[in-house]
Parts: structure tokens; sequence; C-alpha cells
């Protein structure tokens, strides 16, 4: 074996997930996803589909096609649910839980591609802009379990949780990248004028 060889990382295989008669044209729209998988370096393995006019408000999909999903995935070797459209966060929640998969619709498909392909500085703070502002409403924690307990006097009890830190890290990281984008954009265009 070589050297780059070891060093390769497997690509990561997924199973799209699209609604049948959602619009007039779900195939095209169906592959349309797969060249975005394969453009974000995706294996696609496998997909399904589900006859149904509106997304189910829970799980997007109903729960006997959610419950076909797991074993599909493990026959398949999959690790990531693609799906064609887009979640909401708990419809996505319910779906991670339902298939114990890594789940993603389209619009954050397409945000990691952008990721990828970032070269500019401005680019780069802009897609992890966009991807923290798509991440914050998504953010959910399991209650008092990940609290963090403090000592000390007014610290007792089950204090603020973990998920509490992590938005305002999200919400301060997402405030601080406008700035950024805002200054290295006003540097532009100075530079521009001169």
């Amino acid at each position: 074996m070589t050297r780059e060889h070891l060093l390769e990382v497997p690509r990561q295989r997924a199973l799209l997930l699209a609604l049948e008669g959602r619009t007039a044209d779900w195939e095209e729209s169906l592959e349309e996803m797969e060249r975005l998988a394969e453009t974000a370096g995706v294996e696609v393995v496998g997909s399904l589909t589900q006859k149904r006019a509106r997304p189910d408000p829970v799980r997007f999909v109903g729960k006997g096609k959610a419950e076909e999903i797991r074993p599909l995935a493990g026959e398949l070797r999959a690790d990531v649910l693609l799906v064609d459209g887009e979640l909401r966060p708990n419809q996505q929640r319910h779906l991670e839980d339902d298939t114990h998969l890594g789940v993603l619709d389209r619009t954050a498909l397409i945000l990691d591609i952008f990721a990828q392909r970032a070269r500019s500085k401005e680019g780069k703070l802009q897609v992890e802009l966009a991807q923290l502002s798509y991440l914050l409403p998504r953010l959910t924690g399991r209650g008092t379990e990940l609290s963090r307990l403090g000592g000390g006097i007014g610290t007792r009890g089950p204090g603020e949780t973990k998920l509490e830190v992590d938005r305002r890290h999200v919400r301060r990281r997402i405030l601080q990248l406008r700035k950024e984008v805002e200054q290295v954009s006003r540097r532009r265009g100075t530079e521009r004028k001169q």
C-alpha cells in the first residue's frame, strides 16, 4: 500500500430521500440532488421516495417510510441521509432519531459544497456565516443532563445548559463574522477606489 492510499479518507455513503408528487418534476430534482451529492464528494448508494403531496410535519415522510430507512441504510452501509427538500429543525431531529443517520437537507448540502469551494477570505467568511445562521435554530439539547454546574454562592442549581452556552457562542460568532465581512467589503471598496 502506498502512503497516499493510507491517508485517503473514505467517502461518505448517502441514501437519498424524496417526495413524489411534491413537484411535477420530482425525478429531475432527485437527479440534481444526486449530482449535488457527488459534487460534495459523497457516494450515493440508493434512494427512497414516498408519494405525498406535502411533507409530513413531523418527519418529512410518514412514520412507516422513516422506519424503512434504518434497515436499508444498514444494508447499504450508508452513513448519511440526504433529503431532497427543506427540513424544519424538528423534522431533521425526528429523522435522525428514527434512522440513526446524519440527516442533511438540500440547503445544508449546498452550503457544504460552497464551504469546500470557497477560496477568498470574504467567501470563506460568508459561507461560515451562512452555515452558522442555518445551524442556530437546529441546536438542541437534552435538558438538565447537559447543565454546567457551578460552585459558590449564587451558582448552585441546574446552572446554564450546554445548549444555552452553544447558542450564545454561535450568536457571538455570527456577530463577529458579520463585522469581518463588513470590514473586508469596506477594504475592497477602498482598494477599488484607489
